[in-house]
């Protein structure tokens, strides 16, 4: 026995309609095979004026069977046949229960009784294809070729068969026959919102436009989809489009076949769709009917930090975020921006250690996510902390999939005072600066022709000699090596900064070795980036 993972039971005639809900709702999410959804409707519906519960019966009986709650099934059958005998697919449904059983006999007799009670309706003869389907698609192929068959010869054109055709496509992987199939489908019966429903998923990731234009078909034929609402911002929402999916899920949550849980999926839809104002009213409007919804006072949060109006409300309520999570971590569970939010609220504040405290746990939360490793240096960096600043960035280097350029760069800088803060542990200081060595080489192995990674060298072979003429010897090399490579770049004004300071520490040793010409030449050089430096250019006029 197995169940199909794409499985489709339709039902005949049921349009959608404007009116208070009934099974109808419940049946398009069973039949778009989203089961849960669908159980969720019937139940809610069950005893609703207009609500027919023998076809509400037939759909929670299959869904119980999907779930191997065999008497429940039974049960929801027996329930359907007495609540409508004339109706034919509770006993399909009952007849699957029996196949399933390996009740062949059973399954035919139940299967035949209900033919009987929906004469020439193509939709049971698909029921009965997808009931041998569900059983042993390989071992019952002549049964469910005959049943199609039957079903087209009563009526080519009944949408049923071709979104079964093409659930059997998409099963064997074959994207293109599926989507074909279901296109007829929908050709062929406007209202088969399924059609438009599957269509749509096989598109929804490899090629957007097209799920969308679909979906927006469905809701030109019916505008009252629940379904076709929600898929339809659900298609906005992986095409990244967050704009037009909050404004397709603001219509979403106005129908009353919404999901309550999908309110709160609104409000983080408009605050990714950048309508702030309007997501912190909404989720506020949440919390007011219910005070306990912890994701809603997530995105009341993650909204309000994007409005200038509420930046004097926005600690106390990083505060009661950060202490609703930490009072139940596994139920009010962070994702990553709520972390990083509530650090930088704190951090505003000066309260820096709080922040720290706030992003280790977050890395102890989620040790893969390498961002906050980087947050986390710059925390330190405004504690002037520098060595815990460059241990938090090797944890961001380490976790960085393809490490850049810059990131070595920051690495190689932080480890560089880390080591001069650690000067008077010469073991910490050696092993900082042969990092800072180390990320040099990976720089110059990525960039070649840039000059940092000799001005690196220069700075470690300048802070770890013996003497200050033995740095001046040692740093000079590496100094004219950078000097020469920053000249020669396109465009050297852009390390204006970094040139300043290599032409000052050049002239400075020239000037210590009595080559006046060249200290002057380097001096010169000084002054052309900062020609207002009067210090600078009186010295050098000094000089003979």
């Amino acid at each position: 026995m197995k169940f199909k993972g794409i499985l489709t039971l339709c039902l005949a005639g049921f349009a959608m309609s404007g009116a208070a809900q009934t099974h109808v709702e419940g049946a398009e999410y069973y039949k778009a095979d989203q089961f849960d959804n669908a159980k969720e409707l019937l139940l809610r519906s069950l005893n609703n004026a207009g609500t027919d519960k023998s076809v509400s019966d037939y759909y929670l009986g299959m869904i119980a069977l999907r779930e191997k709650k065999n008497s429940e099934a039974q049960k929801y059958f027996d329930q359907g046949i007495q609540a409508n005998p004339e109706n034919g697919y509770n006993y399909v449904g009952a007849g699957t229960l029996a196949l399933l059983n390996g009740n062949t006999k059973e399954a035919e007799r139940l299967f035949k009784e209900g033919e009987s009670k929906a004469k020439k309706d193509p939709s049971i003869q698909i029921a009965i294809a997808r009931a041998y389907d569900m059983a042993d698609p390989v071992a019952n192929e002549k049964q469910i070729t005959k049943r199609v068959e039957k079903a087209r010869k009563q009526n080519m054109q009944n949408p049923d068969i071709y979104i079964f055709e093409g659930d059997q496509a998409a099963e064997k992987k074959d994207w293109g026959d599926a989507g074909a199939k279901y296109e007829m489908a929908a050709n062929y019966n406007a209202n088969a919102s399924d059609a438009y429903v599957k269509y749509a998923n096989l598109f929804t990731m490899v090629n957007p436009p097209y799920a969308i234009d679909m979906l927006k078909k469905l809701l030109s034929v019916n505008p009252n989809s629940a379904l076709g609402q929600r898929e339809l911002a659900n298609a906005y929402y992986n095409a990244k489009d967050y704009k037009n999916a909050a404004t397709e899920y603001g219509k979403y949550v106005q129908n009353p076949s919404h999901f309550k849980q999908d309110e709160n999926r609104y409000a983080f839809l408009l605050f990714y769709g950048g309508d702030y104002q309007k997501g912190y009213d909404y989720a506020s409007q949440l919390l007011k009917a219910d005070p306990s919804n912890f994701t809603a006072q997530r995105y009341q949060f993650m909204n309000a930090a994007q409005l200038e109006s509420m930046k004097e409300q926005l600690l106390p309520m990083a505060e009661a975020l950060y202490q609703a999570h930490k009072s139940n971590p596994a139920a009010n569970k962070f994702a990553a921006i709520d972390f990083t939010l509530i650090a930088d609220e704190l951090a505003k504040a000066k309260r820096a250690d709080e922040a720290v405290a706030v992003l280790e746990e977050a890395i102890a939360e989620m040790p893969d996510n390498a961002t906050f490793n980087k947050d986390l240096a710059m925390k330190y960096v405004d504690m002037n902390n520098i060595t815990k600043a460059a241990e938090a960035f090797r944890g961001y280097v380490a976790k960085t999939e393809e490490p850049g350029y810059n990131d070595y760069n920051q690495q190689a800088t932080f480890s560089f005072y880390a080591a001069v803060e650690n000067k008077e542990n010469p073991e910490k200081a050696k092993a900082l600066f042969d990092e800072v060595l180390a990320n040099a080489d990976k720089m110059a192995s990525i960039l070649p022709d840039n000059y940092k990674p000799k001005m690196l060298q220069g700075d470690v072979a300048k802070q770890t000699a013996a003497n200050e003429d033995d740095a001046a010897l040692a740093a000079q090399p590496k100094y004219e090596e950078a000097v020469a490579l920053l000249e020669a770049s396109p465009d050297p004004s852009r390390y204006a900064r970094d040139a300043k300071t290599l032409y000052m520490y050049l002239g400075n040793y020239y000037i210590k070795k009595d080559d006046v010409a060249k200290a002057k030449e380097y001096y010169n050089k000084f002054l052309q980036l900062d020609p207002d430096n009067e210090p600078v250019r009186k010295y050098v006029d000094s000089l003979k």
